[in-house]
């Protein structure tokens, strides 16, 4: 598998870490199944109190779904299968607090983990994008997690510019969707230090501040979602007519 578990020892922080870095850690369906699987396994593990999300290599976190997966979709025009949708730790009931250590790019469906992630440590050297109006198709899903997470102004740039430009770590810093900023030598090592802070604390009270905290912005957040795969259906361009835009830009 494409996703690393490295269990927790005294500290009890346990990694999630997605391994596939020749591929720049885009994710396959079995890598999204794998995900869902971790995720539910460590509601489980008394021994994990707080996890850190990451990608291997110093190229990308995650740059969302692998463009060559194949999604099979009902012919309803009122239903849309996004096989992301359940990549995340809150998706899969997991109270326990997630910690984003991000190096390199994170676009795209990346920000389904980003967002579902309690803060984010990023390298220097990280960027932040979404490609959908690129190529054809709508940021539903991404803009909304991002949205909850980025001033108004600052998502919408994101979200419609596409791969004209990126958010760098510095101004993802500055607006608050980072919480601290590292050289990439020290980037895991610093994500590690906080999760083990967290660890230390009684998880009672640390799974309850977290369920408190999302709650703040979960009505919002759920109805935002209910309209994405709309938004989708009627907004993507043909897989054809993605690709052609996509070749051009290779």
């Amino acid at each position: 598998m494409s996703v690393r578990l490295d269990r927790a020892g005294e500290s009890g922080v346990a990694v999630v870490t997605l391994d596939r870095p020749a591929k720049h850690n885009a994710l396959t369906l079995d890598m999204a199944a794998e995900l869902v699987r971790v995720w539910r396994e460590l509601r489980f593990d008394d021994t994990v109190r707080a996890v850190v999300v990451t990608g291997a290599g110093e190229a990308a976190f995650c740059t969302g779904i692998d463009r060559t997966a194949v999604v099979p979709q009902p012919a309803s025009p009122y239903a849309l299968d996004d096989p992301l949708a359940t990549i995340g730790p809150k998706a899969n009931d997991l109270w326990k607090p997630v910690v984003a250590a991000v190096g390199g790019m994170a676009c795209g469906g990346a920000f389904y983990l980003l967002g579902e992630s309690e803060f984010i440590v990023s390298s220097t050297t990280a960027t932040f994008f979404d490609p959908h109006t690129t190529y054809g198709m709508v940021s539903a899903y991404e803009a909304v997690y991002m949205a909850q997470r980025m001033p108004f102004g600052e998502v919408a740039r994101m979200s419609l510019m596409g791969t004209a430009e990126r958010l760098t770590a510095r101004r993802a810093y500055e607006i608050g969707l980072v919480s601290e900023l590292t050289e990439p030598q020290d980037l895991l090592p610093a994500a590690l230090r906080a999760a083990t802070t967290l660890a230390g604390y009684p998880p009672t009270a640390v799974e309850g501040t977290v369920r408190a905290l999302w709650s703040a912005k979960q009505a919002a957040l759920t109805q935002a979602l209910a309209a994405a795969p709309h938004l989708v259906r009627l907004g993507n361009l043909p897989p054809e007519q993605q690709e052609e835009l996509f070749g051009r830009r290779t």
